[in-house]
């Protein structure tokens, strides 16, 4: 297997002084040591990217993602480890970064595009292409001091796209523009995907990291804590956001994780194999804890078998089901139907049941059950299925 990026105990540490000076007089006339402390950015990290793999970073705000990025990119050095690579590498972060605001984006595409390599009879090639991608044909005589920060990264990052490489670094670029853009994005992507080009990709949505990525690591406070397929670990990053899972709650029967206070059983779907357009019909039983009074919001999701979300719900939108967002006393069962719009193939059934007020998971239940669909996908446009859900107290 050949490797396009081998990243070997990266360590990177920051200096933050105690003290900081304005002037070169203020540093000479200082009259003691005012010391400094070490800030441990990344611990050890190590990883192998194989070629034409199209790879995730994940982790919340803090966890050295960012630092990691600019070291691959050659921004930073590390403290100590090594970071070798096959092939050109190209940098799609710090999008804009060269722009001038005086100047018209007109003339900004142009000044970039030099910076990233392109000449001027290169740039007049590909700038309609440029505009078009940018959606932003009416402004390019404006100065760019006049567009929002989310029109200079449409228009950067369009002028990124033009660049070839054996390896792209994108960060985050699905968190601006409209969905126009981001559809053109999501085209992108896949077509990077298809043309076999080694991608590393760092982004907080984890429906992103499982469509696109092969594999993934999860940082955390600047350690490696998570590596594995892209759906192992958009759930250890899903979970950080959560309480510790029970003891008792991990099991044959799937992963649970949230407070305990509420517990789902004896989730079912009916059928297990479908091969018409009946509705699937998914049960389950919730038990709170004793003394448990709080209003309680349920969710459902169906995923592939890849773990892409295609469905899901929950009594927030579920009209009907609004009436159950009250103290639970006793043992309800639950009850969604859902419309067979899916596809051929194999899907599982995650359950979610949070506090109404908070939002804090009381039981989130991965897998806790699994359906077939086998026959041909449906042809006709349905849009915004409506999934409803009815509790029934249990006595």
């Amino acid at each position: 297997m050949d490797i396009a990026l081998s990243v070997k105990d990266i360590h990177k540490e920051f200096i933050l002084p105690h003290e900081r000076h304005s002037s070169l007089k203020a540093v000479l006339m200082r009259t003691r040591d005012r010391g400094y402390e070490m800030q441990h950015v990344l611990r050890g990290v190590s990883f192998d990217i194989p070629k034409g793999e199209f790879f995730g970073i994940v982790g919340r705000n803090g966890s050295g993602k960012s630092t990691l990025l600019k070291i691959l990119a050659g921004i930073y050095q590390p403290t100590s480890g090594t970071v070798e690579r096959d092939g050109s590498l190209v940098p799609l972060i710090e999008l804009g970064v060269g722009f001038n605001p005086e100047l018209s984006a007109r003339d900004n595409v142009y000044l970039n595009g030099a910076m990233v390599g392109f000449s001027r009879r290169q740039v007049d090639g590909m700038y309609d292409d440029i505009v078009e991608f940018a959606g932003l044909s009416q402004f390019m005589d404006q100065k760019l001091k006049n567009y929002s920060s989310g029109m200079q990264v449409r228009l950067a990052f369009s002028i990124a796209t033009r660049t070839k490489a054996d390896i792209l670094l994108l960060d985050e670029v699905l968190a601006v523009g409209d969905a126009d853009f981001q559809r053109k994005c999501l085209a992108y992507f896949h077509d990077l995907k298809q043309s076999g080009a080694t991608v590393i990709f760092v982004s907080h949505s984890m429906d992103s990291v499982r469509e696109f990525c092969d594999r993934a690591v999860l940082l955390e406070q600047g350690e490696l804590v998570a590596a594995g397929t892209a759906d192992e670990v958009a759930q250890a990053y899903t979970r950080l956001f959560s309480p510790p899972p029970e003891p008792e709650s991990e099991g044959a029967d799937g992963q649970r994780f949230g407070t305990g206070d509420v517990r789902f059983e004896h989730a079912e779907v009916s059928p297990e194999f479908t091969e018409t357009d009946d509705d699937i019909a998914i049960t389950a039983r919730l038990s709170p804890r004793a003394g448990f009074d709080r209003r309680v919001r349920l969710g459902v999701l169906i995923r592939t078998a890849e773990g892409t979300h295609v469905l899901g719900s929950n009594s927030a939108t579920a009209t009907e089901a609004r009436a159950f967002e009250a103290e639970v006393t006793g043992s309800t069962d639950i009850h969604w139907h859902v419309p067979n719009i899916l596809n051929d193939g194999d899907y599982s059934v995650t359950l979610i049941a949070a506090d109404a007020a908070s939002h804090e998971i009381l039981e989130q239940w991965d897998e806790a059950a699994h359906f077939s669909v086998r026959r041909e996908p449906r042809t006709t446009n349905l849009m915004a299925p409506s999934i409803s859900l009815a509790v029934v107290p249990v006595g």
